[in-house]
């Protein structure tokens, strides 16, 4: 098969933002930060290719001399035909820059883009980069309504620190911010049937609760291949591209990542996610040690998911492990370090299977909300979303937890269940028990006047006997999921 270009799939959000900076009459400072192998990059080249007139990739772990040189030649690319000095300080190099733009010839009103990407690898130390960078923002580009700046980085903790929240030359500079994130369901079965991959609903969610929805991982699918087949060849097999990713997910995003994978490890043995004390006594820490820093970091990176309980007090936020990849090989990978024939495929008839299905599938639901609100017609009702749980306060006391309650500003709230099955999902006597018991609770110790609803989200819906006719109020299914 002849090799067809990319494009870029889904990211309508992220390009509008883009547009809206192409459209803007001020010049533009956007930063784009995000895990590796998002599709940052790839992003910017491809939607702004018209208007890109210079990019500059940092080099990672590379000298300043090095990085100056990189920069010489990229000068020398991006504008040929003209003399330029090799730069011999980042000061030197930006007033090359600047010198250049200003000799070129554009049409007036016509934006044009530079683009500085793994920016913190610029940054070498005692380079002075980030002043110098900040001083070319701030003496020039800012006066120039022409220009869009972009600096994109994987290093999340130094782009949220450095600029995000930086309080040098760079304070407050940045005008637009863009998290980029994997793909959703919906973009990910774009994804596949652009690459000509033909999997149905249920094999791309299980293909989507092992490996998420990172553009390049969902590229290493092959067609033809069944769910099971690519997840043994990619997690399993000797060489498997994603068998040995985790050693290098976090060292690539955070500086001194050893807490960040300490609270990874911790979140993914709690599939109901974890207290902030909680999480400290599961890693052994009896104060905050910079816990916080840390945990605020994996949230903007997308890794955790933040779950604060009705009425928003902080003290009870739930934290939970939604970076699917991350679970899976931890729960998975790690643990089968022996290579071998069909590994998932008999992993995926044991109990343990159907236990990380139902956590998984959790963790994808939590991701779209925003398809469930859909899916129950209230997309334009203005909605709170939160975790529920009480602890029994007495031996004769219920306790009950509910994974996603959807407080409605119509006086409605919904109480959502989410089960993954392979097929129609049939409320049994004891799990009737069950939701019956989370929405007597839920109503005695929230005191709530709202109407409630019990909602089930599954993967083919509800079967219909006396137990689902007499509980279940709205449902939601995959399909729904994909829309």
């Amino acid at each position: 098969m002849a090799h067809q270009k990319e494009k870029v799939i889904g990211r309508e959000k992220e390009k509008g933002q883009l547009d809206r900076c192409l459209n803007s009459t001020d010049p533009e400072l956007v930063a784009i930060y995000g895990r590796r192998r998002v599709g940052k990059t790839f992003l910017v080249r491809e939607h702004l290719a018209k208007q890109l007139v210079f990019e500059l990739t940092g080099l990672q772990s590379r000298s300043m001399r090095q990085q100056l040189e990189n920069c010489w030649l990229e000068l020398q690319r991006y504008f040929p035909g003209q003399h330029i000095a090799q730069p011999e300080s980042w000061i030197n190099a930006f007033e090359q820059l600047r010198s250049l733009l200003e000799t070129a010839k554009t049409k007036p009103g016509n934006k044009r883009v530079l683009f500085f990407d793994e920016f913190p690898w610029l940054d070498t130390r005692r380079s002075n980069f980030l002043n110098a960078f900040g001083k070319f923002w701030n003496d020039y580009a800012s006066r120039e309504s022409n220009l869009v700046i972009i600096i994109c980085g994987s290093a999340a903790s130094w782009m949220i620190r450095k600029v995000i929240k930086g309080k040098g030359g760079l304070h407050n500079r940045v005008t637009t911010r863009i998290c980029l994130q994997p793909f959703s369901l919906k973009e990910t079965r774009q994804y596949l049937k652009y690459r000509r991959v033909r999997l149905d609903d249920y094999q791309i969610c299980q293909l989507y609760m092992a490996i998420g929805g990172v553009p390049l991982y969902l590229s290493w699918i092959k067609p033809g291949e069944s769910t099971h087949q690519s997840i043994d060849r990619l997690c399993f097999d000797e060489g498997g591209m994603l068998k040995d990713e985790f050693q290098h997910l976090y060292a690539a995003l955070f500086e001194n990542h050893t807490q960040h994978v300490t609270v990874i490890r911790a979140l993914a043995k709690k599939s109901s996610g974890l207290v902030r004390n909680e999480l400290l006594a599961a890693m052994k820490l009896t104060s905050g040690g910079g816990i916080t820093t840390t945990i605020e970091e994996l949230i903007q990176s997308g890794f955790i998911h933040e779950s604060p309980p009705r009425n928003n007090k902080k003290k009870g936020t739930v934290y939970r492990l939604k970076d699917e990849y991350s679970l899976f090989y931890l729960r998975w990978i790690e643990t089968n370090r022996s290579s071998g024939n069909n590994i998932w495929m008999r992993k995926s008839s044991s109990p343990a299977y159907r236990t990380w299905c139902g956590y998984a599938f959790e963790t994808l639901c939590l991701k779209h909300v925003a398809e469930i609100k859909n899916a129950l017609s209230i997309g334009g009702v203005e909605t709170e979303e939160s975790s529920w749980f009480h602890r029994p306060v007495s031996e004769q006391d219920e306790g009950a937890q509910v994974d996603m309650v959807i407080d409605r500003r119509d006086r409605c709230i919904n109480l959502c269940e989410m089960k993954f099955s392979e097929d129609t999902f049939t409320i049994s006597k004891s799990y009737a028990r069950d939701l019956e018991r989370k929405v007597r609770v839920f109503k005695r110790v929230t005191k709530t006047r709202d109407t409630v609803f019990l909602t089930m989200v599954t993967s083919f819906g509800v079967k219909k006997n006396d137990y689902c006719n007499r509980l279940v109020n709205t449902e939601v299914t995959l399909s729904d999921l994909m829309k």
